[in-house]
């Protein structure tokens, strides 16, 4: 016994550093976590800003009941969840343009895709300049729903990217303003349509689709949200199983972008391909992107 205590006197330095090392370790493991959880939230909010859609994540809090500007925890354990186990799933290979729709080992439907092309676009301007890369997320998710005929509502990046093209500016069209067009007649917001109204009381809607938008002193005009020309038909081709953020598996108006990275962070299909998905995949099918 004195022996043990003489060893653990002359040794206790030792032993008080390993015991000192162990609750440094654990200290540092919980504030490691807890910056990995801050930074998932940030991600998912990320990516609802990238596509502009801010109406989207004004739903998701509110049927998710969050007060504060951040996704709610609930939805982010949501994205968690168990293994598949022997349910079928998707997996997506970013690399190899393809995507397999599987059981265990066994492949019940594979196909070629388009992915993000990894492109960046920059708006310079007076302030903060905005910066979007078209990447597509890596990691696990979820089907959370399905559509048929879906409707593209273009971000802003799009009409940034069109006016580049273009060699045009672009400008926002708000609720309640008149952009002067010549001979009197003014572009404006009546209802859900934007309209060019002229002096005799006349308006006359516009029809936009991709690569059609409205045109105006030498500018693309940004329609606000929630106008019937910041809907797209066709666009992304006739079915979408929607993955949440603004992301979804979806066909496509380009099937000869497929096996390419062409796409801004969706994955695309050819239109004969979703019809397949469309019809096997049910809604909670779990989606690996990698």
């Amino acid at each position: 016994m004195i022996r043990f205590l003489r060893a653990l006197w002359h040794g206790g330095r030792l032993v008080w550093s390993l015991i000192a090392a162990l609750c440094i370790g654990g200290a540092l493991s919980a504030v490691l976590l807890g910056a990995t959880m801050r930074e998932r939230f940030k991600r998912d909010v990320m990516r609802m800003a990238f596509n502009g859609n801010l109406e989207l994540l004004d739903d998701v809090k509110r049927r998710v009941g969050a007060t504060r500007d951040t996704l709610d925890r609930r939805l982010v354990a949501a994205s968690q969840g168990a293994a598949p186990g022997d349910r079928p799933y998707i997996v997506v290979s970013i690399n190899d343009n393809r995507l397999w729709y599987r059981e265990g080992d066994r492949t019940i439907f594979t196909s070629r895709v388009a992915t993000g092309s990894g492109k960046e676009l920059v708006r310079e301007g007076p302030g903060t300049a905005l910066h979007w890369k078209f990447e597509t997320p890596r990691g696990r998710l979820v089907v959370q729903s399905k559509e048929t005929d879906p409707v593209w509502v273009p971000p802003d990046w799009h009409y940034v990217e069109m006016a580049r093209k273009k060699q045009l500016g672009f400008t926002k069209l708000l609720r309640g303003q008149k952009i002067p067009v010549g001979g009197g007649a003014v572009l404006t917001v009546d209802g859900t349509d934007v309209v060019t109204k002229y002096p005799d009381g006349r308006e006359v809607p516009f029809e936009t689709k991709e690569g059609n938008e409205i045109v105006a002193n030498g500018n693309i005009i940004i329609p606000p949200f929630g106008t019937n020309q910041r809907k797209y038909l066709g666009t992304l081709g006739v079915e979408r199983l929607y993955l949440g953020d603004g992301y979804g598996l979806h066909g496509t108006d380009e099937p000869e972008s497929i096996g390419q990275s062409a796409s801004h962070g969706c994955v695309r299909l050819r239109n004969e391909d979703i019809e397949t998905l469309y019809r096997i995949v049910p809604i909670g099918t779990v989606v690996y992107i990698y």
